[in-house]
């Protein structure tokens, strides 16, 4: 079976097109239009399941698009889609798809085990699953909004940008600024990382997002996931549910 994953974010929408969990290709567009289905389509005839998946938007016109040529859809949504992990998350209609479709992702890749995901993007989230169940997480400020806060709400502060010099202070306001934010948040990471690590003796933290790779070299004993665990997980929730049918 060849599976169309498409997962629509705050900025952009990204397809991959899959196939006995093997990512086959992966699109990118700003925006999901009917051109850009189509285009996929015209790529990829043997697509025979979808899932849709979004932060935001009302994706009920894709789902219908996409059920006049695929035999299967699933409208994802962490609240009513069924998951082939426990879900400990009291308002699961609030609970982004990204955050539970990346926790089933790296549950089918490391099992039992007990993970710690760490997803850097336009807001921080630091989710836990333990024992084959999401138990929730945090959410803060992501680095890119951490540097325009700082332009954005002060008079005179600059708007800077991520650095790959590690200072313990910095010497000029934007060193201070650059390290203020990429230090905040490696101490911020560090902090959740040792609690859980006292707390269990063996558990996995695995970093994904497109600010990752700067806090990769950062921060020890992370693992930068290898795959993209949102895609992976939605693919995995597309074949449980297709399963159950």
């Amino acid at each position: 079976m060849t599976n169309l994953i498409i997962d629509i974010g705050n900025s952009r929408a990204k397809a991959a097109v899959m196939s006995e969990g093997c990512s086959a290709v992966e699109y990118v567009t700003k925006e999901c239009s009917e051109a850009w289905l189509e285009q996929l389509f015209s790529l990829h005839s043997a697509i025979d399941r979808a899932i849709v998946s979004s932060t935001g938007i009302d994706t009920a016109w894709i789902c219908r698009w996409l059920e006049q040529r695929v035999e299967y859809v699933v409208a994802f949504s962490p609240a009513t889609t069924p998951l082939p992990i426990g879900n400990d998350y009291l308002t699961p209609e609030t609970l982004g798809a990204d955050r539970i479709a990346a926790a089933v992702g790296v549950w089918a890749m490391y099992g039992e085990g007990d993970v710690l995901i760490v997803d850097f993007g336009t807001a921080i989230t630091i989710d836990y699953v333990e024992g084959g169940r999401f138990k929730g997480g945090n959410i803060s400020p992501g680095m890119t909004t951490r540097f325009r806060a700082l332009r954005d709400y002060t008079a005179r502060l600059p708007l800077c940008s991520a650095t790959e010099e590690v200072l313990v202070y910095g010497r000029t306001t934007r060193e201070a600024i650059e390290q203020g934010v990429m230090q905040g948040i490696t101490h911020e990471i560090e902090g959740y990382i040792t609690s859980f690590s006292q707390e269990k003796e063996k558990i996995y933290t695995i970093f994904t997002g497109g600010d990752a790779k700067y806090f990769v070299k950062r921060i020890k004993n992370a693992i930068f996931a290898d795959c993209e665990p949102v895609i992976f997980g939605l693919n995995t929730i597309l074949d449980y549910n297709a399963k159950r049918r």
